[in-house]
């Protein structure tokens, strides 16, 4: 059986499985020329991929305009939108999700914000084992947990590895690897127990980003 989030409402409200690959933008992914193309074709891996309106330094307007972009784009081939930080963002574009840092809202806060129909995901990134239990007991739907992978966003890291996929996994709840994420890894991460990846550079900067999903979820595609 597919995870449901926490505010799942049965059958009155259409709920999608989490996506098991998370594309996830920062300023530069968004002011990239092409971003509506990479952004398509990423999406064209259908309800497996999650695109993620992320920028910190983004006005609310510009937030909002960059995940309403993506709405458009993902819908056809029924791509999930979710927003990082700003669950205010997600519950006015009807989002599918919303990614939380341990700097923002704790979810259930977030959810009274999200407001009492909210049947979207509620996600929380985390770094340790104990971030990550602290994250399942304020309410996390699911967790993005890294960096596991060397990374040029975390200079001199060498990455925690998969035996904190491993780890906290044992929560229970879905576990989204992050950082270093690449094709040539993700049968590892899948192997550790994680339920999916999220990636920036290999998704958003792959010559062909649509056969970068692919390859990014074959893992798991292949045991389904």
């Amino acid at each position: 059986m597919e995870p449901r989030p926490r505010g799942y409402l049965g059958n009155e409200v259409h709920v999608r499985p989490l996506p098991r690959l998370h594309a996830v933008t920062d300023h530069a992914v968004l002011a990239l020329p092409d971003f509506g193309v990479r952004a398509a074709a990423l999406a064209s891996a259908g309800p497996a991929v999650a695109l993620h309106a992320r920028d910190r330094n983004a006005t609310g307007a510009a937030l909002t305009a960059a995940a309403e972009h993506m709405l458009t784009l993902t819908r056809p081939p029924e791509a999930a939108v979710f927003v990082n930080g700003r669950p205010d963002i997600a519950a006015a574009i009807a989002a599918q999700g919303v990614q939380l840092g341990l700097a923002d809202l704790a979810p259930v806060d977030a959810r009274i914000v999200l407001g009492d129909r909210w049947a979207g995901w509620v996600g929380v990134s985390v770094h340790s084992e104990a971030e990550a239990d602290s994250a399942v007991e304020a309410g996390a739907d699911y967790l993005v947990v890294g960096t596991i992978y060397p990374t040029a966003s975390h200079p001199g890291y060498q990455g925690a590895g998969t035996g904190l996929i491993r780890r906290v996994a044992k929560l229970g709840k879905p576990v989204i690897a992050i950082g270093g994420v690449t094709p040539d890894r993700v049968a590892d991460l899948c192997e550790a127990g994680a339920y999916g990846v999220a990636a920036i550079s290999s998704a958003w900067h792959a010559k062909d980003p649509a056969a970068a999903a692919i390859a990014l979820l074959a893992p798991w595609m292949e045991a389904a």
